[in-house]
């Protein structure tokens, strides 16, 4: 079935540790020549700072530079593909593809990550309309569960959305029980920037909290950025400094460690967040993931109270982190889900086999499988 079709373009901002798996899952599947990564754009150096790798040498990677200097033989490509994946791309490198209603795939979070007044509100939906026109053969790969009501506000795409998201890496264990029974007790992870719409803020006040209410527990935030120094300030202000350790940011291997000896990670980020994938690799590493319900990523991967928990305030989060160290019991099973539900279902190498299948029925005109859950169900 996947060799029915020839190539597969996939053209985003860059290349980094996050798409590698699909890609190299995908490149594995049609071969040689058959699939190509475009960067449109260079890495930024915040990115660097927090440890992102750019000495990739996969062949299948056409690198900003590369595609700057033979761009014409690039958009070539990108029009001839059998299809093509945008995530970040100009609007000119798809336009004569989508006229043609040739196959394309828009891999996109939510629009809407910010709440305008109504004046601005209009202003966004006129842009958004432009860039987002409706020809035959274009689909959403929704990378967020807020991408649909997004898409909907504008009359786009109605069902042409399917469920999708970012893969990472993803270990197998060969005993969960082992994982677990190695994690350090009463541990806690945060891991993202030190900025403000990620709310490294709210991860100390639930330190604090749980040290005023005598809790022993061990708080590991991961990551760098302009709060970082300010934060540092507050627990040492708290006088949290035996609880709360700020580590810095560090290569993703480290992190990864970290998780696996982590019993709860906490994810505090808000809606801007378009999808999050330290959550992934937190529900693989077995950790019990405590998610704001506004991230992108969180209604598609937790079923609450099975594999992990949703929250919307402060004082929610409180109380389910309480609860999980009160309750031992309770966090084998649901780290156990956590991490079937990643290695099972919402793994690269599910995602990369779905693709291949959906765009074998686009292209044959054939009714495309509709899964009940994970990757490419229907939005």
């Amino acid at each position: 079935m996947e060799n029915s079709f020839g190539k597969i373009v996939f053209i985003s901002n860059y290349f980094n540790h996050h798409q590698k798996p699909i890609c190299d899952a995908l490149f594995k599947i049609l071969g040689e020549g058959r699939f190509y990564f475009i960067e449109t754009t260079e890495i930024t150096k915040e990115r660097k700072k927090l440890g992102y790798k750019t000495d990739f040498s996969d062949p299948y990677v056409v690198k900003k530079e590369q595609f700057s200097k033979e761009k014409n033989r690039y958009k070539k490509l990108i029009n001839e593909a059998d299809v093509v994946i945008v995530g970040s791309a100009s609007k000119n490198l798809i336009k004569k593809r989508k006229k043609e209603g040739k196959i394309t795939l828009l891999y996109s979070e939510r629009l809407f990550k910010r709440k305008f007044g109504a004046l601005k509100t209009k202003l966004v939906h006129f842009k958004l309309r432009r860039k987002y026109t409706q020809e035959a053969n274009t689909y959403v790969l929704c990378a967020s569960a807020y991408a649909r009501q997004d898409f909907e506000k504008l009359n786009l795409y109605k069902n042409k959305m399917l469920k999708w998201g970012y893969f990472p890496n993803t270990t197998q264990y060969d005993s969960l029980d082992d994982l677990i029974s190695k994690k350090t007790p009463n541990s806690i992870i945060w891991v993202a920037r030190f900025i403000d719409w990620k709310h490294p803020e709210v991860a100390i006040e639930v330190a604090r909290r749980l040290k005023q209410d005598g809790y022993n527990f061990q708080l590991n935030m991961i990551g760098n950025g302009v709060m970082i120094d300010k934060m540092r300030q507050l627990v040492e202000d708290l006088n949290l400094g035996d609880s709360v350790h700020i580590l810095g940011s560090m290569k993703p291997e480290e992190v990864r460690e970290h998780m696996e000896r982590s019993e709860i990670h906490m994810f505090t980020s808000d809606r801007q967040e378009g999808w999050g994938a330290v959550l992934n690799e937190s529900m693989n590493s077995c950790c019990i993931a405590v998610v704001n319900k506004e991230i992108g990523s969180a209604p598609y991967l937790i079923d609450d109270k099975t594999n992990g928990f949703l929250y919307e305030t402060t004082d929610e989060l409180y109380m389910i982190v309480k609860s999980l160290l009160d309750n031992k019991n309770q966090q084998r099973e649901i780290a156990k889900n956590a991490y079937q539900t990643i290695v099972n279902e919402w793994s690269y190498t599910v995602a990369a086999k779905r693709l291949i299948e959906l765009s074998v029925c686009l292209l044959n005109g054939d009714a495309f499988t509709n899964y009940e859950t994970g990757p490419l169900s229907k939005e």
